[in-house]
């Protein structure tokens, strides 16, 4: 799913939506059905979900996707089905009656194969033939618009997987290796602190928000972190209070984009879960729904109980739009500077 607070695609007939639908997803889709949603004529939100297996009931797709659609505030939606009609039809007439009981109009229904579309609400040969319309979204300034935008559109969803599939070999071996140091560090860190500081946390949040400051600060002179300030930091996100005063800071920008993915395929595996996190909270930020999605699953397949994966994992199947969090830094700062003056009181 994915919100499109990007910059807004001009879109004038199916075969412009069908050019931008790649755009908003992040990816090509296939064997899938999109829902994209409007408001007054405007483009609010996609949602993607894989075609109801042949045979099978199409309900529960439908219901997923009417209700996450249904939560975005939209009055009216477009359905595309990508795949052979065998496939498409059924799960296109189950979306079509789920948004029909939510009250939300259809504007179209359509099926795209093989450079190909046809609409099922569309019964005129002139505009709509039998053997389907052709496109080419290459032709079309949707594309141009979206390519000069800085839009990505990825070959498919193995390609996004691959964005965030650990790195191997040589690499590994480095990681391993800083890994190891990195655990006689913090074994060094809390022998040195008092106990009451150890009870607290105060050491281990400060030297993961230091560690974080600089790593952030690294990507954002286009510097990329070394094998030990990985191997560091992901130790100390570990701890679920300093993972959540990082956590705080982390928004969709750019850097934090980097930085995130950066760390979570460079961790070793049982370190991955807090920076997948934290990646998929940064793509969510940015309105990347899929790429949140797929940093989710990589992190559930390992960590099925992490609580802050099952959270996000949530928000993501619930539909909620980025925007309800645009002041997410601004409070977590002010709660910040709460606990500090409570801090100084003590």
């Amino acid at each position: 799913m994915n919100s499109t607070d990007r910059p807004r695609l001009a879109v004038r007939s199916p075969a412009d939506l069908i050019a931008a639908v790649p755009y908003l997803l992040g990816f090509h889709p296939a064997d899938s059905v999109v829902l994209v949603a409007l408001r007054e004529k405007q483009i609010i939100f996609a949602a993607r979900a894989d075609l109801a297996p042949p045979g099978t009931d199409a309900g529960p797709v439908a219901r997923y996707l009417a209700a996450v659609i249904g939560r975005q505030g939209a009055d009216a939606a477009t359905a595309i089905g990508y795949g052979p009609a065998a496939r498409v039809t059924a799960t296109l007439d189950a979306v079509r009656r789920e948004l029909d009981g939510i009250g939300l109009a259809v504007l179209d229904a359509l099926r795209v194969e093989d450079g190909r579309y046809w609409s099922y609400l569309c019964v005129d040969p002139g505009c709509c033939p039998p053997e389907g319309t052709r496109y080419d979204p290459r032709a079309s300034q949707v594309t141009a618009a979206a390519v000069f935008a800085g839009q990505v559109a990825l070959p498919d969803r193995a390609a996004l997987t691959a964005q965030v599939a650990p790195v191997e070999g040589p690499a590994r071996e480095a990681l391993r290796e800083a890994t190891v140091q990195a655990r006689e560090r913090l074994g060094d860190l809390i022998g040195a602190v008092p106990p009451e500081e150890l009870v607290s946390g105060r050491a281990m949040i400060g030297a993961a928000r230091q560690a974080h400051r600089a790593a952030v600060e690294r990507t954002r002179r286009g510097e990329r972190s070394t094998d030990d300030d990985v191997a560091w930091l992901g130790l100390l996100l570990t701890f679920v209070p300093a993972r959540d005063e990082v956590w705080e800071r982390t928004d969709g920008a750019d850097e934090h984009l980097t930085l995130w993915a950066d760390v979570f395929r460079r961790s070793e595996p049982e370190l991955t879960a807090a920076p997948g996190c934290l990646l998929a909270f940064a793509a969510f930020r940015a309105g990347q729904g899929a790429l949140a999605a797929v940093a989710l699953e990589r992190v559930l397949a390992r960590n099925p109980d992490y609580s802050m994966a099952l959270l996000l994992d949530d928000l993501l199947r619930q539909g909620v739009p980025p925007s309800r969090l645009t002041d997410w830094p601004v409070l977590n700062d002010k709660r910040t500077s709460r606990r500090r003056r409570r801090r100084g009181r003590r």
